[in-house]
């Protein structure tokens, strides 16, 4: 397993409702839980993953999730067991929609 830490600043969205769980850890998935956090206007994504050795592959799908969403006070884990980037992708935008009632 390894354990990937992200922090972006600058976000202009604020998610107000309660926490949400998307996803489900299995083969080829992932799991992300979304929840608003006070982190003075941050957005920080914890990943946790099987898939040992992709830093910089996580690295472009995160930052490109934070310019598509500008979150800010948002705290996002992660538990992944090998899904691609755009599995990824898909999971990170369905927890931020249902976050904003648009699933």
């Amino acid at each position: 397993m390894e354990t990937l830490n992200y922090r972006f600043e600058q976000g202009s969205r604020r998610l107000t409702a309660p926490p949400e769980v998307v996803g489900v850890v299995g083969s080829g998935n992932l799991e992300v839980l979304i929840e608003p956090a006070d982190l003075n206007g941050a957005c920080t994504i914890e990943i946790s993953t099987a898939a040992v050795g992709f830093g910089p592959i996580w690295e472009a799908v995160m930052r490109d999730f934070h310019q598509r969403w500008l979150l800010a006070d948002t705290r996002i884990s992660i538990n992944d067991m090998g899904a691609t980037p755009a599995v990824v992708s898909l999971r990170m935008d369905q927890a931020v929609q249902t976050m904003l009632g648009d699933a």
